[in-house]
């Protein structure tokens, strides 16, 4: 029997949360394990975050983080019926199922939100809006983009169009965790298509179709087309070579 496929892990953290909301923030708990799950990058730039953050006088406390394909859909449907403002994506599209994302208090922030775009940009936590207005829905949305923002320039540079640049991020990343994505035809074709962009090369859009772009990308990546999960076995090895951080917290 072959080895199982690799993937990023989840992994727990440990942060401060706005829960329970109708209590004094020193009787707050740290955010429910159901949600305290990222990948090993975003928990690293998320602890340098909270510790130039309390250099500068604020804090990081948390009101989302992870969340599972049942979340997702309870976030969507949530937004559909008018039960939150706040823009949720369907499933399969958002960057919270691949441990890549969290929403932050701002009204516990305790510095400029422009001040908290500077500490985090430069560890790879990126903004979802374009500028640094507490006032504009989704100000308090980042994402901890690694190797997937490959997919989000790759996209928004024309070469693929099946879905928009920051749903194609998420997709790749929600798949790199080894979760399942039904917004793509073969998970195992997905991936691969996944690690080629991020490594550099050009398959064409992520669907799950085993296209001509995407033979001729895994012929110039070196394998074979025959067995698609030892093509996705040689990704993941060179991978977890070009993005060691992704894969380990050490």
């Amino acid at each position: 029997m072959a080895d199982p496929i690799p993937f990023v892990p989840l992994v727990f953290i440990e942060i401060p949360s706005i829960y329970p909301t109708n209590v004094p923030k020193e009787r707050r708990v740290n955010l429910p394990a159901r949600l305290a799950q990222c990948t090993p990058d975003t928990k690293r730039a998320i602890g340098q975050i909270v510790q130039s953050l309390k250099q500068a006088g604020g804090a990081l406390y948390l009101s989302d983080m992870f969340r599972s394909y049942e979340m997702q859909f309870q976030a969507h449907n949530d937004y559909v019926t008018g039960k939150k403002k706040a823009y949720s994506p369907p499933p399969g599209g958002s960057m919270h199922e691949s441990g890549r994302a969290f929403d932050l208090s701002l009204g516990d922030l305790g510095v400029p939100l422009r001040v908290f775009w500077d500490i985090a940009m430069p560890l790879g936590v990126f903004p979802i809006i374009d500028r640094a207005d507490s006032r504009l829905s989704e100000a308090w949305h980042f994402d901890c983009r690694g190797s997937h923002g490959k997919v989000y320039d790759y996209y928004l540079a024309g070469k693929a169009g099946n879905f928009p640049a920051y749903t194609a991020m998420a997709v790749s990343g929600i798949m790199a965790a080894g979760l399942v994505n039904y917004r793509v035809a073969d998970q195992v074709i997905g991936r691969v298509q996944s690690g080629l962009i991020r490594l550099g090369f050009d398959p064409g859009p992520i669907d799950g179709i085993l296209g001509e772009r995407t033979h001729k990308a895994l012929a110039d990546f070196g394998v074979a087309t025959a067995d698609m999960e030892q093509a996705l076995r040689d990704l993941e090895a060179a991978l977890a070579k070009m993005y060691p951080g992704e894969y380990t917290e050490e």
